[in-house]
């Protein structure tokens, strides 16, 4: 991929979780891809049949004010002033490919790298999850099942202690 360097931490970090999608802001992408966010959002206004809703969309402003709220974003500012175009894993992949650059190429596949290694490490996750809630799920079912034993037990040893006794039957000395 030649010198371009770019740690998966500053693409993590740049990955943020809106409408139950993985997305990225156009400011960042810009940065990444270095150009300038207003060359960006031309390109993709001039492209919009090539980015459906599921690869790219505008954020509203409940969800900017959101991402302040959470320090995702430092202020609207920051932003340009305008609405900002988030965009899918799929819609980072289109954007490369409007922006036509070398570059633009480059960093797309590298942040395709860490959307898939995000979602194997949620896929392993979950796995994880799952297993220890078996293991939880067999658990319980054991305690119950010591605790049955227990309570039998304890009923045998009052009947044991209940347990009248009766004249023995055959010959006496």
């Amino acid at each position: 991929m030649g010198d371009l360097i770019i740690p998966n931490e500053i693409i993590s970090s740049k990955i943020y979780f809106i409408r139950n999608q993985k997305i990225m802001i156009d400011k960042d992408l810009s940065e990444l891809f270095e150009i300038e966010p207003k060359a960006l959002r031309q390109q993709v206004k001039r492209n919009l049949d090539k980015f459906p809703e599921h690869f790219m969309f505008r954020l509203t402003e409940l969800e900017v004010e959101m991402m302040i709220a959470e320090k995702a974003i430092l202020s609207k500012q920051v932003l340009g002033g305008s609405l900002p175009y988030v965009f899918t894993e799929h819609g980072v992949l289109q954007l490369a490919n409007v922006l036509k650059s070398k570059r633009a190429t480059q960093v797309s596949i590298k942040i395709i790298e860490v959307f898939v290694s995000l979602r194997n490490f949620l896929t392993d996750n979950l796995n994880l999850k799952l297993e220890v809630e078996m293991i939880k799920k067999k658990l319980i079912n054991q305690d119950k099942n010591i605790e049955l034993v227990f309570t039998y037990l304890d009923e045998l040893m009052e009947k044991q202690e209940n347990k009248v006794e009766r004249n023995k039957i055959g010959y006496k000395n």
